[in-house]
């Protein structure tokens, strides 16, 4: 099983994910994790670099160096992550076409639907968090690390709701299921957790709808 963890800068992405690796393991379930990249073609990777510092340049050129990335991760990466048992992506289509989108001002549909084309790196569950914005806001501005422009609070905003579409766009393109939730509370932190392991104990298919978790 592949499972995907998107949202915006301080939804609690890192959080989570540390929480499901060690509840996996406890449970001797061996659960992997990879980022959003494979960072594998060098002229990608350098189209992709840019793309992160908020450069977008020439708006193909940019959808094929993500395109590719993501064809090579399936196949060198992910492919063989899972044959050692489930995975765990912190960020992944998602995320790559809300940037795509936020950098050239374009619907978010459009690449959702380019990146879904490649169907082994499709998860079988994708996690939405839902976060507000000004939470993870509050909640970057106590980190050590040098700001990046996803995370001024304008294009956080603006990326909140573009991951909103996003996730409506994948249900509707691959049928396939994105559970939307806040991590604000200790309470939602759990409810996360608890969805998840069902989903990585069964190791099967969820039902393919788009599902909205109660707050």
């Amino acid at each position: 099983m592949l499972l995907a963890l998107e949202g915006i800068a301080g939804a609690g992405k890192s959080t989570l994910r540390d929480r499901l690796l060690a509840t996996a393991h406890a449970e001797r379930i061996p659960l992997s994790h990879i980022g959003q990249f494979s960072w594998l073609s060098h002229p990608a990777t350098r189209t992709l670099i840019r793309l992160r510092a908020g450069h977008g340049g020439d708006e193909q050129e940019a959808m094929e160096a993500a395109a590719q990335d993501l064809a090579l991760h399936s196949r060198f990466n992910i492919s063989v992550a899972l044959t050692e048992g489930p995975v765990l992506a912190d960020r992944l289509t998602l995320s790559t076409a809300c940037l795509l989108a936020l950098l050239h001002r374009q619907h978010v549909d459009t690449y959702v639907e380019r990146l879904a084309e490649q169907t082994e790196a499709r998860p079988q569950l994708t996690v939405l968090l839902t976060t507000e914005p000004d939470i993870c806001h509050d909640r970057i501005t106590r980190r050590a690390t040098e700001r990046r422009f996803t995370e001024q609070p304008e294009a956080a905003a603006r990326l909140a709701d573009l991951y909103n579409e996003a996730a409506d766009a994948w249900a509707k393109a691959t049928g396939l299921p994105v559970l939307k939730h806040p991590c604000t509370t200790h309470a939602d932190l759990e409810a996360l957790v608890n969805a998840c392991m069902k989903d990585l104990r069964s190791a099967g298919s969820p039902t393919a709808t788009n599902k909205e978790a109660s707050r």
